[in-house]
């Protein structure tokens, strides 16, 4: 039990879409992660995630609107929701995630970016 120091952490790493876990609750991760450019389609069939925009403006695209998330708002997207995560004018987001751990990064899709593993920092 020891305070974390969430930008701190944001130096840690530099990969983009390229999450890492700072905690687990439960059966749930909390994740920090950044964002630049688009990312895939995709949803999680059952795990909802939540979504906090720390720095920046994150854009999520669903099948009938995109919903654009400021930094200090959140989102939660519910299981079973396709969506797509972007940025734009190559602004770099900073975001932490809520999410169980089972959660698969890209669900069933398989893209290059998709990360199997979470590292630790």
């Amino acid at each position: 039990m020891k305070a974390i120091n969430i930008s701190d952490k944001f130096t840690k790493f530099n990969a983009h879409w390229h999450p890492h876990q700072i905690a687990i609750v439960d059966d749930m991760q909390v994740i920090l992660a950044k964002l630049k450019g688009e990312f895939v389609w995709h949803s999680h069939d059952d795990e909802d995630e939540l979504f906090q925009v720390m720095k920046g403006t994150l854009y999520i695209q669903f099948r009938d609107r995109t919903e654009v998330i400021k930094e200090g708002e959140m989102i939660v997207v519910p299981k079973g929701v396709e969506h797509h995560p972007y940025t734009l004018n190559n602004e770099e987001v900073h975001v932490l995630l809520f999410e169980k751990l089972s959660t698969a990064h890209t669900g069933k899709v398989k893209d290059e970016r998709t990360q199997n593993h979470y590292p630790k920092i």
